[in-house]
């Protein structure tokens, strides 16, 4: 958390938050106001941790009070998950997380799950989005989809994905990949990005899903190459980077993203003034131009019906895709 890295981006975001319409809040103005917390199921330094300090840097200059986050690491964002269903529904406890926790776990683990994403959470907003790519590494020869799709044919036995763990998005969408492009892949899991990169820039693995930042400035160095991404469109973040449909392998997914959530009781007048204040935050131009070039996201606000409205679709589209994976997982 206190790497120069992260110093560094710490202090581009809280100079992009400091030109905010809303004047700042003094220490004084907010000293004994009941603080808000923001729960944050994965590690602080990541991309989840540094989206959720950009918003808590922004916020109370707007909510009048302090915002704190509150990082609760582990299982795949559930047990932050399960801090928020625990929680008083008294405006004061919030949640953001990627859209990994309440769909993939939810579709994954169902009822082995210590909450329910419908019954114990009520969405707040959505905050941003991410496309997720797929690249491959050097020693295939591949720089298109259908280059990496005539490779796997003629190396079947060598043929593989590697992917930040297992029951993810980042898994079933190098899964369908195979199924839609006309090939057989296995599946290499990792503990995390880093070692995955680390084993495709070393030659270890062929290709690999994972969101687009992680993969593009290796593709800019030339030390892999980025196939596409599984985005409807192609991303503003990487424009010259071609869609996998455009290349003729029809997978349509969508986006990653990460949004806010609060306990299912939390009084809907707290959840609308959050809600302003977030759609405040992301209406500045210096808002867009920090998330996109810092943290390699897009905004994307939705309020909750919107939102709502997005996890559902989510369910729907991924549930049968990994029902007909036969992919089972364990607590």
């Amino acid at each position: 958390m206190n790497s120069p890295q992260f110093r560094s981006r710490r202090r581009l975001l809280l100079a992009a938050c400091a030109g905010l319409a809303a004047p700042a809040a003094s220490f004084a103005q907010l000293r004994g106001k009941p603080a808000i917390r923001i729960l944050v199921g994965l590690p602080p330094g990541g991309g989840t941790d540094a989206i959720a300090r950009y918003f808590s840097d922004s916020l109370p200059a707007l909510l009048g009070q302090p915002v704190i986050v509150e990082n609760h690491v582990g299982a795949g964002g559930r047990l932050a998950a399960d801090v928020l269903k625990s929680a008083e529904p008294d405006g004061l406890t919030y949640m953001i997380a990627p859209n990994a926790t309440p769909t993939f776990q939810t579709l994954v683990f169902g009822k082995q799950l210590k909450w329910d994403l419908w019954r114990d959470f009520a969405p707040v907003a959505g905050l941003v989005s991410y496309p997720t790519g797929m690249a491959a590494g050097m020693a295939t020869g591949a720089s298109s989809a259908e280059a990496f799709v005539r490779w796997a044919r003629t190396n079947p036995q060598q043929a593989s994905f590697g992917t930040p763990g297992l029951g993810g998005q980042n898994h079933f969408l190098g899964l369908q990949f195979a199924k839609a492009a006309g090939i057989s892949l296995s599946v290499t899991p990792y503990k995390g990005t880093p070692p995955m990169i680390t084993d495709l820039l070393g030659g270890h693995i062929p290709s690999a899903v994972t969101l687009l930042q992680d993969l593009l400035r290796h593709h800019r160095a030339g030390k892999m190459r980025l196939l596409g991404i599984f985005s409807d469109k192609r991303s503003p973040l990487a424009p010259d980077i071609p869609t996998m449909a455009e290349q003729g392998i029809p997978v349509r997914l969508g986006d990653a993203w990460t949004a806010m959530w609060a306990p299912v009781r939390t009084p809907q007048a707290e959840i609308a003034r959050v809600q302003a204040a977030l759609k405040t935050i992301l209406a500045a131009p210096q808002a867009r131009q920090a998330l996109m070039s810092q943290l390699a996201v897009v905004p994307d606000y939705l309020d909750g019906e919107q939102m709502a409205r997005r996890q559902r679709a989510e369910l729907e589209t991924w549930g049968p895709i990994i029902r007909a994976s036969g992919f089972r997982a364990e607590l």
